[in-house]
C-alpha cells in the first residue's frame, strides 16, 4: 500500500511490492468466498504463483491471514479519511459505509480469537478506528445520523453486507447489495425518530473477541 509519505519503490523492490499486494487480494477473494478454511494452496493458484514463492513471503498461514488483517485495516483508514474529505457529512458517511461494504471489511470478523494482533494490526485497527470515529461524530453533530446510532451499530451493519450474497450473477449480487443499502441508509437519518429495540452493541464485547487464547 502506498503512502505518500513514504518513497517510491523501484525495480525488484517494486516488482515484489506488486507480487505480494497480488497475494493479499488473492488471499481476500480467496477466504471471503471459500471461508477460512480454505487452503493456502487456493491462494497462490488464485495469485498466479507457486507455493514455494508465497511460503517465500508468508511461512504459516496464520502470517498471511495477519497480513491480510493489517492490509484491510489500512485501507479501512483511507476509506474513512476518504469520507472525511467530503464535505457533506451524510454523503460523507454513506460514502464510507457503502465503499465498506463493497470491499468486505466486515467479512474478516470470523478470525476474532483465531489468530494473534500484531502490533501492525493494531496500529493500523486503532488509525482506522479514528477516523472512523470523526466521520461518525460528524454526522452526528450535523444532525444527519440518528442520535440513537453507534458506531458499532455501524460496523455490525458493514459486516452484514460483506459477503457475497445468493444471486444469479456477481453484477446481481452488486445491485441487490446497492439497494438494500440505499434502503439502510436511508433508516439510519435523523428524521428516524422512533426508538431502536435493545441496547447498543457494546464495543468493548466485539474488541476482546479478538484476543486470541
Amino acid at each position: 500500500m502506498y503512502d505518500a509519505t513514504t518513497p517510491r519503490k523501484r525495480g525488484p523492490q517494486a516488482r515484489a511490492a506488486r507480487n505480494d499486494q497480488a497475494l493479499i487480494e488473492a488471499a481476500r477473494e480467496v477466504f471471503i468466498t471459500q471461508g477460512f478454511d480454505a487452503p493456502v494452496s487456493a491462494v497462490a493458484e488464485r495469485a498466479g504463483v507457486g507455493m514455494g514463492s508465497l511460503y517465500r513471503r508468508y511461512r504459516t498461514k496464520e502470517e498471511l491471514l495477519q497480513r491480510l488483517c493489517a492490509d484491510s485495516m489500512q485501507r479501512l483508514a483511507e476509506t474513512a479519511r476518504a469520507g472525511l474529505a467530503i464535505d457533506d457529512p451524510w454523503q460523507g458517511l454513506a460514502h464510507y459505509i457503502v465503499e465498506c461494504a463493497r470491499f468486505g471489511f466486515g467479512a474478516l470478523a470470523p478470525l476474532a480469537g483465531t489468530i494473534d494482533v500484531t502490533p501492525q494490526i493494531q496500529r493500523a485497527a486503532e488509525q482506522a478506528q479514528q477516523f472512523t470515529d470523526k466521520l461518525i461524530t460528524r454526522a452526528h453533530d450535523a444532525g444527519a445520523l440518528r442520535a440513537d446510532v453507534t458506531a458499532m451499530d455501524i460496523h455490525l451493519l458493514i459486516g452484514r453486507f460483506s459477503r457475497p450474497g445468493p444471486a444469479p450473477s456477481r453484477h446481481a449480487e452488486e445491485e441487490t447489495r446497492s439497494r438494500l443499502l440505499a434502503i439502510v441508509l436511508d433508516g439510519l437519518r435523523s428524521n428516524n425518530v422512533g426508538p431502536l429495540p435493545g441496547t447498543p452493541p457494546d464495543p468493548r464485547q466485539y474488541h476482546a473477541m479478538w484476543a486470541a487464547d
